[in-house]
């Protein structure tokens, strides 16, 4: 309960909302623009059967990486995505 005569505490049309929707705006406008590059691919062998596979991150603990990275799901193009 509210003492009579005292204001609202709602700020509709103050500064304060005003920053509130620029910063949202902003926020908004950087989410859209920024992208992340493709994960490389690495080659992993086995440390049980010693084969190999071509994964982007460890097959699990069984696993070792043995080259990388690679550009390509077949590990033969060296390189990084996106260059």
């Amino acid at each position: 309960m509210r003492a009579q005569g005292s204001k609202p505490h709602t700020r509709i049309g103050n500064r304060p909302v005003l920053a509130t929707a620029a910063l949202l705006l902003v926020l908004g406008c950087a989410a859209v623009t920024t992208h992340g590059a493709p994960a490389a691919w690495h080659k992993w062998r086995s440390k049980v059967t010693r084969t190999d596979t071509c994964a982007q991150v460890s097959p699990g603990e069984g696993w070792e990486q043995v080259a990388g990275p690679f550009r390509d799901a077949q590990c033969t193009l060296p390189g990084k995505p996106g260059q």
